[in-house]
């Protein structure tokens, strides 16, 4: 007979089976993990881990189960997010496996090979380090951890919380260049906002969004990073501002961090998905408040002369729309995304390039933008396995770096004009 423990962690709620009054008719009762095996727990009773359920199997490998994130009326669904923390023995090695990575999108089966080549752990939560995971059977991978002390945390990138964004909202608030305003709310009533940086009459304006998609944390980081730049105080930072004021959403998705989730609301609605119509108040309340924004905006004649959705995938690259039956100015636009582009190139790590002429993508916000709205707008993945003109993993502190990178970026693009 098998021996396992099958707990189930969903949540933050643990169901745990094997008991005798929770075994299934018929089947005699799960036998708990062997006394010599060192783990103790998988724990997600803190902000941003994943909802999952696990257990060890014969050979001791702990078989971690993510939950996946569903989309609505669709077949699409995510896996992608993880954070937990182990709780066992000191000293001791495990080897845990995570799955399953069988995500469909566009109703089409994804490879059996899952994206990921490394995970992040720490021994605090605080300070963390990247791993190698290898592939297992399919849509599955392999993590080997060792633990110094009782627990490890482990994570697909260095996360970036609600409290975190508290955090910089707190340290900048007050600041005469910082203005950060309530635009909406969330599905789950959580307060969005606009973080202005700058002077409003500043001759140019730079939209920035971030964290559309919550397993994706480098744009918080990269965002972050440019925001405590431009605050600096120096005679650069007053250089930039000079020339552009910068607006930021920093967190779209705040429910689906708060709830370590992958891609969608909690409506089931993915964020960077049909900007080519209204956005449905009820569904997607997190489109809806920034589009109100926008529109609130170009009233004004305060349209944003350029736009960047922050993503995260294993590419890194630059999506440029190219709508099918184009658009008023697309040529401009091209244009100007071959200068965002080289600036990217020659002031910052940035190497990955764009997406070709035959690139399609529809609903994206950078599409929309462009198109409804008239704003140079754009897509730009971060690689979440490595970092190639850095030849290293992606870090919180790279992608910092990346944003006070950026606030060079934004003023020459500015400055052609």
């Amino acid at each position: 007979m098998k021996r396992s423990c099958l707990l189930t962690v969903l949540m933050g709620a643990a169901l745990v089976c094997g008991l005798p009054d929770c075994s299934v008719a018929g089947e005699p009762p799960a036998m708990p993990v062997a006394p010599s095996h060192p783990l103790h727990y998988i724990a997600t009773d803190f902000e941003n881990a994943s909802p999952l359920w696990w257990e060890v199997d014969a050979d001791g490998v702990v078989q971690i189960q993510l939950v996946y994130d569903q989309e609505r009326a669709s077949p699409n669904r995510a896996n992608g997010h993880w954070l937990f923390r182990v709780e066992a023995e000191p000293g001791s090695d495990l080897t845990l496996t995570l799955g399953p990575f069988a995500n469909v999108w566009n109703g089409v089966l994804g490879k059996p090979t899952p994206e990921a080549k490394i995970s992040f752990i720490s021994d605090d939560g605080k300070q963390w380090r990247a791993i190698p995971a290898e592939p297992a059977e399919p849509y599955r991978f392999k993590l080997r951890v060792h633990l110094e002390g009782p627990s490890l945390y482990v994570a697909r990138l260095e996360p970036y919380r609600l409290s975190d964004l508290e955090r910089l909202k707190a340290d900048i608030a007050g600041q005469p260049l910082v203005e950060i305003t309530p635009i909406g709310r969330t599905v789950e009533d959580r307060e969005l906002e606009m973080i202005r940086v700058g002077k409003p009459d500043a001759p140019h304006r730079v939209l920035l969004r971030a964290r559309a998609h919550p397993w994706e944390p480098g744009g918080n980081w990269v965002v972050q990073g440019l925001i405590r730049r431009l605050l600096h105080g120096d005679e650069d930072a007053r250089r930039y501002l000079d020339r552009y004021c910068l607006y930021v959403m920093p967190m779209a998705n705040k429910d689906g961090v708060a709830r370590g989730r992958t891609r969608f609301n909690q409506r089931g609605m993915d964020l960077n998905r049909k900007w080519d119509q209204p956005a449905d108040p009820a569904l997607a309340p997190e489109n809806a408040a920034l589009e109100k924004w926008v529109e609130m905006m170009i009233a004004q004649g305060k349209r944003p002369d350029l736009a960047i959705d922050f993503h995260n995938d294993a590419g890194g690259r630059l999506h440029v729309s190219r709508p099918d039956g184009g658009v008023t100015g697309l040529d401009e636009y091209v244009v100007r995304m071959e200068r965002l582009e080289k600036l990217l190139r020659e002031k910052t790590w940035f190497t990955e390039g764009s997406t070709k002429s035959n690139f399609r993508n529809p609903g994206t916000v950078g599409e929309g933008l462009l198109v409804r709205y008239g704003i140079a707008a754009c897509i730009h993945e971060l690689n979440a396995n490595h970092i190639a003109g850095l030849d290293d993993v992606p870090t919180a502190e790279h992608w910092q770096l990346y944003g006070r990178q950026l606030a060079e970026v934004f003023w020459e693009y500015f400055g052609a004009e």
